[in-house]
């Protein structure tokens, strides 16, 4: 048993030579293999790279081609197995792949491609920023606080701080959305200065957001609102009153002053302000027809209230205008 075993993996690997031997005694390449020189695939804007190519196997010489997005970018020929050393520069955000390398030889129908390969580029984050949708809150309220960099390679992780104190474990983006954590503001000590750090695999690069001032909402009385709606109406009355005094206060005292000084009889006194008060002089006027232009009228002179004297009648002239 253990005999035909033996003949078997013999068999084996007799075949697979034949597979990779023609007829002219020449080996085919084998698959090659693509990788990063420096070991890492995470690289920088304007980083120069270098990518090796390698069939470990075949007869050469070897041709290697490399592709970007399955097109061809670069050629090199080996006389040997030495491996093909292609060198890049990441200009743009293009370059980082996807890549792919084939190996030929001159017995290779085709030839064998290798693996594919992406770079990860790496871009300094931004200042995050920290906001919230309020600045006050109450005492027992909830809050919220948001910390993002817009630029900045993935995944970025964020630190949440209250003074120099870390108030939250370490929160890794692997999207361009901002961190988010809860605040209940138990009490006046949750109030104050709060800050965000974020950073990323690139070397060096932590940055810290503006601060963010959390203040005590005042609480308003509820008659507030009340006293300043009585202090409007008592400020529109005041108006109104003051313009109604010259357009019916003022006219209608004239009127009544007017009327009160006119007796019953058709008689107007007049009183001179240099004689006694008891000195009154009164005066009748008796119309006489529309068309006459003058009117009679008779004077009274009373000194005292013993003593009357009527006066003759004296006529004037008075222009009537119709």
């Amino acid at each position: 048993m253990f005999f035909l075993t033996v003949l078997l993996c013999s068999y084996l690997q007799i075949s697979q030579q034949i597979q990779k031997t023609t007829a002219n005694g020449k080996e085919m390449l084998s698959n090659p293999r693509l990788k990063p020189v420096q070991g890492t695939l995470n690289v920088e804007m304007n980083q120069n790279v270098s990518l090796s190519c390698h069939s470990d196997s075949g007869t050469p010489p070897v041709r290697y081609t490399l592709f970007k997005h399955n097109q061809k970018i670069s050629t090199l020929n080996r006389s040997d197995l030495t491996p093909g050393l292609f060198n890049l520069t990441i200009n743009s955000a293009s370059d980082i792949g996807e890549y792919k390398c084939k190996a030929e030889n001159n017995i290779s129908s085709g030839g064998k491609y290798s693996n594919s390969l992406n770079f990860t580029l790496k871009e300094p984050i931004s200042k995050p920023v920290l906001s919230s949708p309020t600045s006050q809150a109450k005492e027992g309220q909830n809050v919220t606080l948001s910390c993002l960099s817009e630029n900045g390679s993935l995944p970025i992780t964020y630190v949440f701080f209250k003074g120099r104190q870390s108030i939250s474990p370490p929160v890794k983006m692997q999207k361009k959305e901002a961190a988010v954590i809860f605040l209940f503001m138990n009490s006046s000590s949750d109030f104050g200065i709060y800050k965000c750090r974020a950073e990323n695999s690139f070397c060096n690069n932590t940055k810290y957001s503006n601060s963010f001032n959390f203040t005590l909402a005042e609480e308003r009385s509820h008659s507030q609102p009340l006293i300043i709606s009585l202090g409007l109406i008592l400020l529109l009355f005041i108006i109104g009153f003051a313009l109604a005094i010259p357009f019916f206060i003022i006219p209608s005292y004239k009127a009544k002053k007017y009327k009160s000084t006119r007796s019953s009889t058709g008689f107007t006194s007049t009183t001179n302000a240099e004689e006694p008060e008891d000195y009154v002089i009164y005066t009748e006027i008796e119309p006489v027809k529309p068309e006459e232009e003058y009117v009679n009228f008779s004077v009274i002179r009373q000194e005292d209230e013993k003593e009357k004297a009527a006066c003759a009648t004296v006529y004037s002239k008075v222009f009537i205008r119709h």
